[in-house]
């Protein structure tokens, strides 16, 4: 990407680079400064429309310009700013792949910030609506949605089309989206108390061999199999998982509502947790993207002088990465009994921004007789930006190129890392389409275990 120094010039080497969010600050939340970095931002992304095929935020801005009376910003309504934040999902495709701009550039831009801090401001005045709140408590609800009698009740609910009628009339929740089911038994009561200490520990180029696993909101109440599909491929690999003896959500539904004080309230209980096992000789990983990009990066541009969170931080891994480098070390088992086909691998945007490279698709790879085609584009869904009433089907327009590729392709599985991302290009696909299958239930079926 080019960029510019610090000092203007044209073809600077330096990376692009993130400033610490200063929501510490009362001014991040004084509104009238905040209206002045929207307009300053806004008119530079006019003035470039490099972003406008990666989400609707772009084309809601651009469309808001276009057909006012100047065809400039300055002939749009500042109340209107408000439409573009609203459709910002917190991707950060826009910083990582297209913007010329960001820093160490003299412009200094960094829109998905500048959207979280939009909605910081928004949730801090009180703007926040029922519905967003409810859907953002993810601890809350799993917890409620997955006892036993309830969990039936919800999904039976789910699935019928005059409680989702009445729940999109009543909550906003669309009646059409994709909604996951609750699991009656968690995978932290599935997997209480287990520690593989048995397994002799190797450490191995970066990795120490022995994982703290963090099961995430999704895969404890929602699909354990996503642990449990970990837990095997690792252990078969000589890597000994356990749990944290407590977990909290990551605090990522929270940051993409601006809610940042119930982030800051979330790491007070994770990261405490995490960093002493750390210190005890245990990496960390979790089987959604969103998660590990939580720890990795968005704790420590909120919390830069954080130890702990510095020490997290440090030892997080994304379970594919985790095992790329045991690969690297000769330390990954190639034993595998059955091939795969052909796979389609829709690439999350939340892997993509780690920048770890394509290490799913190079790990699935390795199975014989397993072709790989790679989607890189954004599904859209955004954990609840997809099942929103007035977003829904801007959802569904985002994730249909990805669909289009997944159906040309014929392939014999198709698959995400974002589990609810493949669950939205499921309902892309249309009634009667194949389930995709996690990449780890994927590597798991040709491991043979």
């Amino acid at each position: 990407m080019a960029t510019q120094s610090k000092s203007g010039r044209e073809g600077s080497l330096e990376a692009p680079h993130r400033h610490p969010i200063d929501w510490q600050n009362p001014e991040f939340f004084d509104e009238q400064a905040l209206m002045h970095e929207l307009e300053r931002v806004y008119d530079i992304c006019h003035g470039c429309r490099r972003c406008f095929n990666l989400c609707h935020a772009f084309p809601t801005l651009f469309d808001l310009i276009d057909a006012s009376a100047s065809a400039e910003l300055d002939g749009v309504a500042t109340s209107d700013y408000w439409q573009v934040v609203d459709h910002c999902y917190l991707c950060d495709m826009c910083f990582m792949t297209k913007c010329p701009y960001v820093p160490p550039h003299e412009w200094n831009v960094d829109f998905p910030h500048l959207m979280l801090r939009a909605k910081a401001v928004k949730h801090r005045t009180g703007k926040t609506s029922l519905r967003d709140k409810v859907l953002s408590a993810t601890d809350t609800v799993g917890a409620l949605a997955a006892i036993p009698v309830v969990a039936g009740i919800v999904n039976a609910a789910n699935r019928t089309p005059a409680a989702r009628a009445l729940l999109e009339s009543t909550l906003g929740v669309h009646r059409d989206a994709a909604l996951p089911a609750y699991q009656p038994r968690s995978l932290r009561k599935r997997l209480a108390g287990h520690r593989s200490e048995d397994a002799q520990v190797v450490a191995a180029g970066e990795t120490r061999g022995k994982v703290v696993l963090f099961t995430t909101c999704y895969g404890n109440y929602n699909d354990p199999r996503l642990g449990d599909d970990l837990v095997a491929v690792f252990e078969h690999n000589g890597i000994a998982v356990r749990l944290a003896d407590t977990e909290r959500c990551c605090g990522m539904p929270k940051l993409e509502l601006g809610d940042l004080d119930a982030v800051a309230a979330a790491k007070d209980v994770n990261v405490p947790v995490l960093a002493a096992l750390v210190d005890e000789g245990y990496d960390i990983v979790a089987p959604i993207p969103s998660c590990v990009l939580m720890f990795k990066q968005e704790l420590p541009l909120m919390f830069p002088a954080d130890e702990q969170v510095r020490k997290v931080r440090d030892a997080i891994f994304d379970p594919f990465e985790y095992l790329m480098l045991r690969h690297r070390a000769g330390m990954l088992k190639t034993d595998f009994k059955h091939p795969l086909g052909t796979v389609v691998y829709h690439a999350a945007c939340h892997q993509r921004v780690q920048n770890l490279g394509p290490k799913t698709r190079e790990a699935l790879e390795l199975v014989p007789d397993t072709k790989v085609t790679t989607v890189e584009r954004c599904s859209g869904h955004d954990g609840t930006y997809a099942v929103k009433k007035e977003f829904h089907e801007t959802a569904m327009k985002i994730v249909r190129p990805v669909v289009r590729q997944v159906q040309a392709a014929s392939a014999d599985h198709y698959t995400s890392d974002c589990v609810m991302a493949g669950h939205h290009i499921e309902n892309g696909l249309g009634e009667g389409a194949a389930a995709p299958t996690p990449p780890l239930s994927l590597l798991r079926k040709a491991y043979g275990i």
